[in-house]
């Protein structure tokens, strides 16, 4: 039988057929239009979304998972856990009957077991592991801006199907940390044989896990393809492939959706959410962003050293403008780093005006009458928490503008901008962060801590004692009430000290077409498709 293709995406004829009651059907193939291009496929390496997305969401699985559409905790890999009266100890009994993916490299010659819970955690935390040594550039970023590294003594295998974590003190929101995908699963078999090979970093381009979706395979920075793991411990997924359509511009992906190129679309453009309302083809899903946009100053450079000037500037920033222009109604001012959804939110903090005269005496204050030249990296990609980084940067521009500060505009590939920016070679820059477990220490720890400026999730590269002092403190607390109190106190250093113009947080919003069934929005930036299916 001959298949002709009008597209390579075109859902109603792409994929095999296969076999069912002795007929041959078409396989069920979801293309999703994606907005950017992974980094890589080992979630251990990586923290953004966009990379999370393409790899731990449909490849791996960790030991706890989040349920869809909120922050409860539950069972994954690890089907319970006990937790000892003094909280240093957390023992995991794993799930019997768990199989590893396989490629044309590698058959698993096992199920998964304790071996891999310590190979993956040995591998982020002990220099002395094997694995622990990666190229230069490559570090286990988001492990070290979590500060696990000074949270985990030790990782140790009982038996089999026990694990313990003993930890160096307690840390409230250890268990839905290991929700998050740096916390996924590797197969310890796996890695071992590629390294006697002679090539252990094809585990980053080529992943195997436990998770629904088999990695097929990789065009940069256009398509990514996945097949339906039979296997899978939590029941082979209804779909039979899965492709990401790699489409940074939001209006080609719009049109990929109108064409059923592709039939679940994320982040469509402001002005196009009435259109895709109005469409019966369609329907339009919207969650609260667990979000936050920001412009960070890097305070290792100068004028930025200068905390008045970095008052300045955000007074000098008319972020009602910015919520017009670029958000068209699908976000909120910000004037925390924390979305006001989140628990510890302190709404007390008085937000800074926008006030150009103000900011100009400011800039003189700190010893720059006549302004200065500074260049701002924006977005390159649409991200949940920001539709469109060029046209704030250029708002922005002439905000500084107004006020002295001639602003050049800059940006790179979305790897090449991550990259960058966690060697801090950035001047200021826009970014953003998506939540990823439901507790503020994901914020406060993993974007403004000390401990992560290393791992570069500190974007300001600012490191206050005393904010410090208050973050450690409520990590380590058991009592909630006790924890938002001491979150609450952090905020206002963090707006007497401007390391961040906070801009927004967004809605977040995906298209789908009305074939797409029981696709849910997470509350955190992943797209899950394990008990998605689709009509005829």
């Amino acid at each position: 039988m001959r298949l002709h293709l009008k597209s390579i995406f075109n859902a109603s004829l792409l994929g095999a057929l296969c076999l069912h009651g002795g007929f041959a059907v078409a396989a069920k193939t979801l293309v999703f239009c994606s907005e950017g291009s992974p980094e890589g496929f080992d979630p251990q390496l990586y923290t953004t979304a966009i990379s999370f997305q393409a790899s731990s969401v449909p490849v791996f699985d960790r030991l706890v998972a989040f349920e869809i559409g909120t922050t409860k905790i539950l069972p994954a890999l690890a089907e319970s856990w006990t937790i000892s009266e003094d909280g240093l100890t957390i023992t995991f009994h794993l799930r019997h009957g768990v199989q590893f993916q396989s490629n044309a490299r590698f058959k698993p010659t096992r199920d998964f077991n304790a071996d891999d819970v310590v190979f993956s955690f040995n591998r982020m935390g002990d220099p002395a592991n094997p694995f622990h040594q990666l190229p230069t550039g490559q570090s286990f970023a988001y492990y070290l801006d979590m500060g696990m590294d000074k949270i985990i003594d030790k990782v140790q295998k009982l038996d089999n199907y026990t694990v313990v974590f003993t930890l160096k003190h307690p840390e409230a929101p250890f268990i839905a940390n290991l929700g998050m995908d740096f916390a996924s699963i590797m197969s310890a078999e796996y890695a071992e044989k590629m390294k006697t090979l002679g090539m252990p970093e094809v585990i980053n381009r080529e992943p195997i896990g436990t998770g629904p979706f088999q990695f097929v395979a990789y065009q940069k920075d256009a398509v990514i393809r996945y097949k339906a793991f039979a296997g899978y411990w939590g029941g082979r997924p209804k779909l039979d492939n899965l492709i990401y359509a790699i489409t940074p511009d939001a209006s080609v992906r719009y049109a990929k959706l109108k064409a059923n190129e592709c039939q679940v679309m994320t982040l469509p453009k402001p002005a196009d959410i009435p259109l895709i309302k109005a469409n019966p083809a369609f329907t339009l899903l919207s969650k609260e962003g667990l979000n936050v946009g920001y412009i960070a100053f890097n305070v290792e450079k100068k004028p930025f050293d200068n905390k008045l000037v970095r008052q300045a500037l955000t007074l000098a920033t008319d972020k009602n403008a910015i919520l017009n222009i670029v958000y068209q109604g699908a976000g909120q001012a910000a004037k925390n780093p924390i979305p006001p959804t989140l628990w510890s939110y302190n709404d007390k903090v008085v937000d800074y005006a926008y006030d150009p005269a103000k900011a100009k005496a400011l800039l003189t204050k700190a010893g720059y009458p006549n302004g200065a030249e500074v260049e701002l990296w924006y977005l390159p990609v649409t991200r949940p928490y920001n539709p469109d980084g060029k046209r704030m940067a250029e708002l922005i521009q002439s905000d500084w503008a107004k006020i002295g500060i001639k602003t050049k505009l800059a940006t790179y590939d979305w790897a090449e901008y991550v990259k960058r920016s966690n060697q801090g070679e950035q001047q200021v820059m826009m970014y953003g962060w998506n939540g990823d477990n439901g507790d503020p220490d994901n914020f406060f720890a993993t974007l403004l801590g000390c401990d992560s400026i290393k791992g570069g999730g500190n974007k300001a590269r600012w490191c206050n004692p005393a904010f410090e002092t208050l973050i450690q403190s409520a990590k380590r607390t058991p009592h909630q009430t006790e924890r938002a109190q001491l979150y609450e106190k952090a905020q206002l250093i963090v707006h007497e000290e401007a390391p961040w113009i906070t801009i927004a947080h967004a809605l977040r919003y995906a298209a789908v077409r009305k074939n797409v069934i029981g696709f849910k929005m997470s509350v955190f930036s992943e797209y899950e498709f394990q008990k998605v299916d689709m009509m005829p």
